[in-house]
């Protein structure tokens, strides 16, 4: 493992949580949204994450490698696939006074839960401050080893 694979790793998963955190944002702030550009209400969107560099690998290979049992010595972290739209349905309300309700008084509402969001907000910051405390123990570590060597 190299002196900075673990400020890579934590580089990495540090920008997915940045963009999570985006995305969710974008979310609650549509939660209202009953038509968008396309004329459409808002769709719930979701940050796709997937293991960065070499795909395949397994965790058991991956540790194996790092202890020096063979194959490919790189930390790559994390990056995001892509952001998807959640296709589930989407939440139809009452409401006849609504300027976008149809000719039985139904509004189509964005398939945005408030509750999920936050909970996906919380779990991303908390995500954020893992990272970054694993940075700063990195960076400590290597400081010490510095020390040790003089």
């Amino acid at each position: 493992m190299g002196l900075f694979d673990a400020i890579d790793a934590s580089g990495s998963a540090l920008s997915a949580e940045r963009l999570r955190m985006d995305v969710t944002s974008e979310n609650l702030a549509n939660a209202q949204t009953t038509k968008g550009a396309d004329g459409q209400p808002y769709r719930r969107k979701e940050v796709v994450l997937q293991q960065a560099g070499a795909s395949g690998s397994s965790f058991s290979s991956v540790l194996a490698s790092m202890q020096g049992a063979g194959g490919a010595k790189s930390v790559n972290g994390v990056r995001v696939s892509g952001i998807v739209e959640d296709s589930s349905a989407l939440k139809r309300l009452y409401d006849p006074g609504h300027p976008d309700a149809d000719k039985d008084g139904y509004v189509t509402m964005p398939n945005v839960n408030t509750v999920t969001e936050m909970t996906d907000l919380i779990s991303s910051s908390r995500a954020y401050e893992a990272n970054v405390t694993a940075m700063q123990t990195a960076k400590q570590m290597f400081s010490k080893t510095l020390d040790l060597l003089r």
